[in-house]
């Protein structure tokens, strides 16, 4: 998915300078917080002046705004794909868990919790952009949760169960060892088990 976005130009390549610096960016950003994180830690961290920053962002604002908006659209296309496989409402709901988890624990972990922390940091207009392509996001989840409602899968209301899978996903964090006894698909089990029935 990650080659794919690369070579239609929606996604920046990763081992790119212009790459590099927005996951630096997102790990500095998470670690210190978006105000106390200045230009020069940004150009420490990837290697390069200062100045040099400014060929690829006329701002740290919008290095902000690249760290959020590229993850949101990897993990939107990555979810796509994989409804796209998905065949009933419960195997929808768990390929939603596994990817919010893998976006989660993996390498956009650091940019996803930037977005959750930072994004009143962008001016208005960015974070008017963000939120729209969040909407795009939930909304992927909210038609797959409606499904499983539909479905008699779900006994609470969808945007009520999406809140709560919100939390206790990006909480994983805190306690999940990945190289532990449970992996990544049996921690998705566990979860889908509190979304939803046993069809």
């Amino acid at each position: 998915m990650l080659k794919k976005l690369v070579s239609e130009g929606i996604i920046t390549d990763p081992s790119s300078a212009k790459g590099r610096l927005i996951q630096a960016a997102a790990r500095l950003f998470r670690d210190k917080g978006y105000e106390r994180t200045t230009v020069r830690d940004l150009a420490a961290e990837v290697g390069i002046l200062s100045g040099s920053l400014f060929h690829h962002f006329k701002n740290k604002e919008r290095i902000l705004r690249a760290v959020m908006e590229e993850a949101i659209l990897l993990n939107t296309e990555t979810m796509r794909a994989a409804l796209a496989q998905a065949l009933t409402p419960e195997d929808k709901v768990l390929a939603l868990i596994k990817c919010e988890l893998a976006s989660i624990l993996g390498d956009t972990g650091a940019a996803m919790t930037v977005l959750v922390f930072e994004w009143r940091s962008l001016n208005e207009d960015s974070q008017q952009h963000i939120l729209g392509l969040r909407d795009i996001y939930e909304t992927l989840w909210m038609d797959a949760l409606k499904e499983a409602k539909e479905a008699n899968l779900v006994v609470i209301d969808p945007f009520i169960l999406r809140r709560l899978l919100t939390g206790a996903l990006s909480w994983t964090v805190n306690w999940y060892e990945q190289d532990g006894k449970m992996d990544l698909d049996e921690l998705a089990r566990n979860a889908l088990s509190l979304a939803v029935k046993s069809s």
